[in-house]
């Protein structure tokens, strides 16, 4: 038993099964002693053989074993080799990281360098981003309509966060709206006349509006010469500006600044400093009361003069202005677009774009919103209100003929081209894009907001939401891209 035990032991484990008995010849081939043979022919299928045979099954037993050790002695690695191989790893993983870093920086580059070029053409008033193209009409049930006021909305402004809206009427009322909810967020009341001294807020009908580039003061001017600062967030009453010598028919802060530009029907343009509460200087050179004002960044503000029939660009620092004449009728509302190029209303019925570097249009379209009355006696429906979507290539007018019309504006703003109009019901005394470009407000009353002359019985005061609907993507498109 010990002897059998011991030859057992001593079997190569390199054979499988099948390979035992070619083992078992081989060795009587070679002349081995009958003992050892006659063993392992007699227990082939032993539990403990079984087991030496399973262990190398994995291994093949045709690989002769001279080409084995050579494979093995081919990838066996040295220490040193070792070290070189994870050296070299390290090098690629290194270089790896370096070229995914110089990609993000160049991406990073070219995204601040896109709005470096941005800024630089905005300041110098060439920045158009071609908007129009993509704007397609709202469904009506897609407008929404705000009512509170008691009388025509003569003015309104959206928040720099897209998220209120102030208007303010001829009720001498501001109201401060939630633009998701539709809600009022807060109500300052007007008050009667005679009680100026007592009521915190206006007592005449409001005509202008404007609120900082920083969200932080609101500005309204009405037909009493004065001009009331309030906190926007809370609504809070702070100043009173006192100065003008007619109504107060157009404001607008500086943006980036808490500088305040007024103008009035007294014919002059005065600057304020809010901060300090403080009067600045008074500017002179219209011949009729100033109807419109606006500004942007750099330190001058534009005019409309009404019936003296010129637009005006006043340089504050130097103090000088440049005069613009275009329009046949009284030119009634004024916005700019960017820091070079502006658009203006009449009551001729005519939209005109402007170059602060040009003394006349390079663009009008008369009857821009047709005509009304008997055939031989046609009038024009005047132009009440404009709005620009600030740096981009979309304007937008309304009038009392209960429209508010959009227009896309050509390469370099040398023509006007109407995109589509919304319909509305009343007099369209004022009109603001988002800053995002997401919609657009429309101020709607029965009257015109200046004056009684002609009223609207089937109007309804209110506060219009549009969106500004963009076209789906191209499928078409969207498939070669992918």
């Amino acid at each position: 038993m010990s002897s059998s035990f011991f030859i057992k032991s001593k079997e190569n484990p390199k054979f499988s099964k099948k390979g035992k008995n070619t083992a078992v010849t081989k060795r009587k081939g070679d002349g081995d002693s009958g003992p050892k043979s006659k063993v392992r022919a007699k227990k082939p299928n032993s539990k403990y053989n079984e087991e030496i045979s399973s262990d190398s099954e994995p291994e093949s037993p045709t690989v002769p074993r001279k080409r084995q050790s050579h494979e093995e002695a081919e990838y066996a690695e040295t220490p040193q080799e070792k070290k070189l191989r994870l050296a070299k790893l390290y090098l690629d993983q290194l270089k790896e990281e370096e070229e995914k870093r110089a990609e993000e920086d160049d991406f990073e580059t070219d995204l601040i360098a896109g709005r470096l070029e941005e800024e630089v053409l905005e300041q110098k008033g060439k920045l158009q981003r071609p908007i129009a193209k993509d704007l397609i009409p709202p469904d009506a049930s897609e407008i929404r309509v705000l009512r509170g006021h008691k009388l025509p909305i003569t003015c309104l402004v959206i928040s720099p966060d897209d998220k209120c809206i102030f208007s303010a009427a001829k009720d001498c009322s501001i109201i401060k709206w939630d633009v998701e909810s539709g809600k009022k967020l807060h109500t300052i009341p007007g008050g009667r006349k005679g009680t100026e001294d007592r009521h915190v807020g206006h007592t005449a009908h409001i005509l202008c509006m404007a609120i900082s580039s920083d969200g932080k003061y609101l500005a309204t001017g009405d037909m009493n010469k004065l001009i009331m600062i309030w906190e926007a967030e809370t609504c809070k009453h702070l100043y009173k500006f006192t100065g003008h010598k007619g109504p107060v028919s157009g404001l607008s802060f500086r943006k980036g600044s808490h500088d305040l530009y007024s103008a009035s029907h007294d014919r002059s343009v005065k600057v304020w400093n809010v901060d300090e509460n403080a009067y600045v200087e008074t500017l002179f050179g219209h011949q009729d009361a100033i109807t419109g004002l606006d500004s942007l960044s750099r330190e001058r503000c534009v005019t409309a003069g009404g019936r003296d029939r010129t637009v005006r660009v006043w340089k504050i620092a130097e103090e000088s202005q440049l005069v613009f004449h275009g329009h046949e009728g009284s030119i009634d509302c004024i916005q700019l677009i960017n820091e070079e190029h502006m658009i203006t209303g009449a009551d001729d019925g005519s939209v005109s774009l402007w170059s602060v570097n040009k003394k006349k249009p390079l663009s009008t379209v008369k009857q821009a919103h047709g005509c009304h009355g008997d055939a031989e006696l046609e009038q024009p429906h005047w132009v009440a209100s404009v709005a620009a979507l600030q740096n981009s290539d979309t304007v937008a007018s309304g009038s009392h003929n209960s429209q508010v019309q959009l227009w896309k504006c050509g390469q370099n703003y040398r023509g006007l081209e109407p995109l589509f109009s919304v319909p509305v019901c009343g007099f369209v005394n004022s009109l603001k894009f988002s800053s995002s470009g997401q919609f657009l407000v429309a101020g709607v009353g029965q009257e015109h907001r200046l004056g009684r002359w002609w009223r609207l019985k089937e109007a309804k005061n209110g506060i219009y939401v549009i969106p500004l609907k963009r076209k789906p993507p191209n499928t078409e498109e969207a498939k070669v891209t992918e």
